[in-house]
């Protein structure tokens, strides 16, 4: 940031309450992300405007020897309280976690904040959350220009592979794999889902019984490649899928941080 003062509006990705009662927020606002914190926040009145998820637009100042912006205001512009019930607040911190570790501070890109607001308002409103946050978190891996490879074997090179890749989240052919091959939804939705629009993919959700897989393969792709994701482990999947389609496969929820 070259300058001392600015307007940004944004979502909070990332929230941590230091010691002190200060509030350092990460937000991903259509300039890329924005690291400031709030001095005295937890006992001021940006404590409740700064909260994770929040749209907000925010007052920043920085010195020229600071790399750390101070928020002087914060006006909230708008919420998704729905994303506070427990079967959707995992998959939007999976959301939130994945864009900070997708997306660096001062890239500017609209479209990435476009797209995640988008998310957010899928997983807090759609009927199958899980279902929008694996969309939408290959969709932002896609924009990103980090794409896992479908059209041939990750270790050999040969065409059309159909196996998981236990290593590398991408794709093997039948001679290098050692696991069953992906049933054939899965097939399709791992090989179009960066091409089709949202809504192509979301108009054919992959059985709940298919998902884990496609979720282990997500995590090992974006560890190798990305990294940085701490609390991914956490956020897994669970083995048994659950029957009801508003819940998804249940994500083990974490601490807002």
């Amino acid at each position: 940031m070259k300058f001392r003062s600015a307007n940004r509006s944004g979502i909070v990705i990332r929230r941590r309450v230091m010691p002190s009662g200060d509030i350092i927020v990460t937000l991903l606002t259509p300039q890329g992300k924005l690291k400031a914190i709030a001095r005295g926040g937890v006992r001021g009145p940006l404590a409740s405007r700064l909260n994770l998820f929040h749209h907000v637009g925010v007052q920043v100042y920085q010195t020229p020897n600071n790399d750390l912006a101070t928020v002087k205001q914060a006006v909230l512009e708008g919420a998704l309280p729905s994303l506070a019930e427990p079967e959707r607040h995992a998959f939007a911190h999976l959301m939130a976690e994945f864009a900070d570790a997708l997306f660096q501070e001062g890239e500017f890109s609209e479209t990435a904040f476009e797209l995640f607001a988008a998310a957010l308002r899928g997983v807090a409103h759609q009927p199958d959350p899980e279902w929008v946050a694996l969309v939408m978190s290959y969709k932002l891996l896609g924009l990103a220009g980090i794409v896992p490879q479908t059209a041939r074997c990750a270790r050999c090179g040969a065409p059309d592979p159909e196996y998981p890749d236990p290593l590398g989240g991408q794709m093997l052919c039948a001679a290098c794999a050692s696991l069953p091959a992906y049933p054939p939804t899965s097939l399709d939705f791992l090989r179009g889902v960066v091409r089709r629009t949202v809504r192509a993919n979301m108009d054919a959700p992959v059985p709940l019984s298919e998902r884990p897989a496609l979720w282990r393969a997500l995590e090992r792709f974006v560890t190798v490649q990305v990294g940085g994701v701490h609390s991914w482990r956490q956020l897994m999947p669970s083995e048994p899928a659950v029957t009801d389609p508003a819940l998804g496969t249940g994500l083990q929820a974490i601490p807002p941080i």
